[in-house]
């Protein structure tokens, strides 16, 4: 593995512990302000710095004719679509169900980028992303959570169409790091973002005032986070095949579930140990050792 290939991984894995975190900061903060609110600040923070790098970023950026097509479904997709259905998701489920629900996202990127940008996986993978997919089952199975689920077909469904977002965002991504930078391409969903949710959060209501920790929140979700996991989530997709990135996605029920416990007091149970132990076993046996990429298939996005 060389040095390249290694700093992808550890990207990866890193966008993956803040991306876990984020839930916490999440949960945390909606108990203040409403999740649009939220989500709406979160995308403006991490605008507004980006526009201070921009004088930076903009000397790599040399638009493609037609790839408005793309550029704008990447940011459709997430965060303006994956989010909503989020949001929603857990208004009518608990997070356990839709913990379930996240960890088939692995699984369908390999579909679909098997269809679309012919990437091949191997038996190991296949076997990797079945036994990371028992784990996390397992592991919210045996969690004692104390969440209603009042529709749970219905959040459930949502949970699902927020992954389908999550593939179409993590194929597209991958066929645009092949011509635009990782950054730049997080400082457009950004900016789409912010547009985006701004009238929904206009038509929240709006507290008084916004206290100390809150807007600490806030700030590390659109900073650390908006920037920090997505920037690196969108390198990684530079150098590693799309199916190999969406298996790290197995890991963020078990970094929410560890920093529940370090952060909010809540325990594991030794059975939740051992699916996390085999979580872990499964994302490893899930990682393509050939790392080549295939050639370049534009996804089909139309209009």
């Amino acid at each position: 593995m060389d040095n390249l290939v290694l700093r992808s991984h550890l990207a990866l894995l890193l966008a993956m512990l803040l991306w876990g975190s984020s839930f916490i900061a999440l949960k945390l903060a909606v108990n203040d302000l409403s999740p649009m609110i939220v989500i709406f600040m979160r995308m403006a923070i991490g605008a507004v710095a980006f526009l201070t790098v921009w004088p930076w970023l903009r000397h790599g950026f040399v638009y493609q004719a037609g790839d408005w097509k793309y550029l704008l479904g990447m940011a459709l997709f997430e965060p303006c679509l994956y989010f909503i259905f989020e949001a929603q998701a857990l208004r009518y489920t608990s997070a356990g169900q839709a913990g379930m629900i996240t960890a088939m996202l692995p699984l369908m990127v390999a579909i679909a980028a098997f269809f679309i940008l012919k990437e091949r996986s191997g038996w190991r993978q296949w076997l990797g992303f079945g036994i990371a997919v028992i784990g996390v089952i397992w592991m919210t199975l045996t969690g004692e959570d104390s969440e209603q689920a009042p529709n749970a077909l219905l959040g459930n469904f949502l949970e699902f169409l927020a992954m389908v977002s999550a593939v179409g965002y993590t194929l597209l991504v991958k066929h645009l790091t092949r011509r635009y930078s990782a950054f730049l391409l997080t400082a457009l969903q950004s900016f789409v973002g912010t547009l985006f949710f701004f009238p929904l959060a206009l038509a929240s209501p709006w507290p008084e005032q916004i206290s100390l920790s809150t807007f600490g929140l806030l700030i590390y979700l659109g900073l650390i986070i908006t920037l920090g996991a997505y920037g690196l989530y969108n390198y990684s997709l530079t150098h590693l095949k799309a199916t190999v990135a969406a298996g790290y996605t197995n890991l963020l029920p078990v970094f929410t579930l560890l920093f529940s416990m370090l952060l909010l007091g809540e325990r594991l149970v030794l059975s939740q140990w051992l699916a996390i132990g085999l979580v872990f076993v499964g994302v490893f046996l899930s990682q393509d050792r050939s790392h080549r990429l295939p050639p370049e298939v534009p996804p089909p996005v139309t209009g």
